[in-house]
């Protein structure tokens, strides 16, 4: 199959999800509408939300399609509109644990294919950890976060004692953008996927250098999806305004942006050779790890496509294909050579 690689950036859902909304009364929740086979409908209460096909519940499609595309593992995690931190926090916590064994359900049944992440009821930190504590048990190995807790920032001191936890118990973290941003004037041409998604996820990084949470906890290891969005792009701004406006950037910590760079990986989905290019010369190829968004069409649809046709030689490739993976989930090869 090549170069070994593992793909940190996919998405699963269960293939029969409870009626959450009966079950806690009210609604907002996402369920499966398995309409013909192989085939669901998404839905939102009754608001269609997304089709998805067998590849997003059924691990042996997702394992054949794997053999198809040369990618040897995948870590997963669950899709992120089922995050659902604007509910009610023990309602969050019983939906996150049905979604956290169902991931690890499949890890064991096939562990040298799959790792999963967990997701935590992130708008109550106490059972945020209880429950990481519980994925840490069920052999997951690290969580799934949005970029905001219903407009709380990454880098708020409330959140805190969860990141500290990740720390602790060697936990590592996926930070992906959800419920964008400036949404209200994005109601057409999918720009909230296209131009919401990549600020989220700047707004995340800033908001996490600028508290001090990296200083604060050196050995936690976290990661961010699409190649960090517009942080890469932003960084130099974001990096003359903290010496211009110390007063105004510098307020909770006095290391700059750019000493940050390579303190954090990104996945390498960015769709463009240059800005591969631009993004491991920026962090290092040992902070750029595959991440094609499996199994959705706003992600890389042959997943390493892109990494394996630069000009660059196999050690190169090996590291981001899957070496950076390695280093950020807290594993070795011989994990996935069963």
């Amino acid at each position: 199959m090549g170069l070994f690689s593992i793909d940190i950036h996919t998405h699963i859902l269960p293939e029969n999800i409870p009626d959450f909304g009966r079950r806690y009364g009210y609604g907002g929740f996402i369920h499966l509408d398995h309409h013909r086979p192989g085939c669901a409908r998404m839905m939102m209460d009754d608001k269609f939300f997304r089709e998805v096909q067998a590849n997003c519940w059924d691990p042996r499609t997702r394992m054949a399609e794997c053999d198809t595309h040369h990618v040897h593992a995948q870590v997963l995690s669950t899709v992120p509109v089922m995050f659902s931190y604007w509910a009610r926090p023990n309602d969050a916590l019983d939906l996150s644990m049905f979604l956290n064994d169902h991931i690890a359900g499949i890890v064991q049944e096939h562990p040298g294919r799959f790792v999963g992440l967990g997701t935590l009821p992130m708008q109550d930190p106490e059972l945020a950890v209880k429950e990481l504590e519980r994925c840490k048990r069920i052999g997951l190995v690290g969580i799934q976060i949005g970029t905001h807790v219903e407009g709380v920032n990454l880098g708020e001191p409330v959140l805190l004692p969860v990141f500290q936890a990740c720390e602790e118990l060697d936990m590592c973290v996926f930070v992906h953008p959800w419920d964008m941003l400036g949404r209200e004037r994005m109601d057409k041409y999918w720009l909230p996927w296209l131009v919401g998604m990549p600020a989220e996820t700047a707004l995340a990084i800033t908001s996490m250098i600028f508290s001090g949470l990296f200083q604060k906890l050196p050995k936690l290891r976290v990661a961010f999806a699409h190649g960090g969005g517009a942080f890469p792009a932003t960084v130099a701004r974001i990096q003359h305004g903290f010496e211009m406006r110390p007063d105004l950037c510098a307020v909770d910590n006095n290391v700059g942006p750019k000493d940050h760079l390579g303190r954090f990986w990104f996945d390498s989905l960015v769709h463009d050779p240059a800005m591969l290019q631009y993004l491991v010369d920026l962090v290092g190829a040992d902070k750029v790890a595959l991440g094609s968004d499996y199994p959705f069409p706003l992600g890389e649809l042959t997943p390493g496509e892109l990494i394996k046709g630069m000009p660059w030689d196999d050690a190169r490739k090996e590291m981001v294909m899957s070496g950076a993976a390695l280093q950020w989930l807290g594993m070795g090869k011989e994990r996935f050579l069963r």
